[in-house]
């Protein structure tokens, strides 16, 4: 097996597109996107017996003192995934003594029935399990149904909402306006006391993911006017995902001087997200993370169950990593540790959002 330094954009995002075990996250203008953090984006296809059988998109993450992790966001992309087992030669043909270490994310999921993550493979040939960056546990819906039987999938509650938004004139759909979106995530954030990346981020993922083979858009639920809920999508191949977003409180008052009535803004974005992508051909909508430990002491479980509503399968996207440098393990307590300060700081608890 080896690593083909992909020789163009088109060429190597055709690859990600096609392959049936893929990830947005795996397209080029992702890693445009992870430039702006002052990470690198190197691109291959992956060969074998001369013939293309994936494609990875590594990204170099720079630490102290000259080091780096390398880092393979949802993926590699495989058109067999056994074909994982193979790799790690290949990867280290290309690290650098500086590198510690290796992570993927196989984007071929694993079903979940609660509770299942002890059937989650601990090892991968060499490839051991590994704390996962993006979420590791997820819900998906499958567009392929038709759109009475997506509604008929809803909760209960979830449709009678779907109901309440269209009567009160609540609309929502895909919307050009970054800055409508841009204030419901930051007031989310600030709310739920979450990260974010900077602006710029944002903006080039946005720009980045145009192309013919994967794109990134936003979806903003609005009544009169008023963006109170919306999300960012990134999508390639078949798939679209839900990777950013939120909602802000409605703080209008009528002309009598009266709260607005919940117009339902959140219901309405999600489920006209949904059909969105399925009228444009897509036939899988990931809303892209729930935690891991489903109970109602984590911190985001109301966004599980509000994701919930929507019917879907859950599905679990384990991590794995290798070590190449003997100082991988002492480097990544450290980070860790980190780790859990940032999230004492910002949230006061120990515990990762999801």
């Amino acid at each position: 097996m080896r690593l083909i330094e992909a020789p163009s954009r088109d060429h190597y995002d055709e690859v990600v597109a096609t392959l049936p075990y893929t990830s947005p996250l795996q397209a080029w203008g992702f890693g445009e996107a992870r430039k702006t953090l002052g990470q690198e984006a190197h691109r291959f296809l992956i060969q074998k017996q001369g013939k293309t059988v994936g494609a990875v998109q590594i990204l170099r993450k720079p630490l102290v003192a000259g080091f780096s992790l390398l880092y393979v966001p949802r993926g590699p992309v495989f058109e067999n995934p056994d074909d994982l087992l193979d790799l790690p030669k290949a990867i280290r043909s290309f690290a650098r003594a500086t590198d510690l270490s290796v992570k993927i994310e196989p984007p071929n999921p694993i079903p979940s029935t609660d509770p299942q993550e002890q059937e989650i493979p601990e090892q991968l040939g060499i490839w051991k399990r590994a704390k996962t960056e993006q979420p590791e546990h997820t819900i998906a819906v499958d567009l392929r149904l038709g759109e009475d039987e997506l509604l008929k999938n809803l909760h209960q509650m979830a449709r009678r909402n779907v109901k309440t938004a269209q009567k009160l004139g609540t609309v929502a759909g895909r919307d050009e306006n970054f800055e409508d979106f841009w204030h419901i995530f930051e007031s989310t954030n600030e709310r739920a006391k979450l990260g974010q990346y900077p602006k710029s981020y944002y903006t080039t993922m946005l720009n980045a993911m145009q192309g013919r083979h994967s794109e990134a858009y936003i979806v903003l639920a609005r009544h009169e006017g008023k963006a109170l809920a919306g999300g960012f999508f990134v999508a390639v191949g078949k798939g679209t995902y839900y990777l950013y977003g939120g909602s802000i409180r409605d703080d209008r008052l009528t002309p009598e001087g009266e709260p607005y009535k919940d117009v339902k803004a959140p219901t309405a974005f999600y489920w006209n997200a949904m059909l969105d992508a399925k009228r444009r051909g897509y036939e899988f909508f990931d809303f892209w993370g729930i935690p891991a430990r489903l109970s109602e002491d984590k911190h985001s479980f109301g966004v599980f169950k509000m994701k919930e509503n929507f019917g879907g399968f859950k599905l679990w996207y384990p991590a794995y990593e290798i070590d190449l440098n003997p100082l991988a393990p002492v480097v990544r307590k450290m980070l860790q540790a980190r780790k859990r300060r940032i999230n004492i700081k910002m949230r006061g608890t120990a515990e990762d959002v999801l």
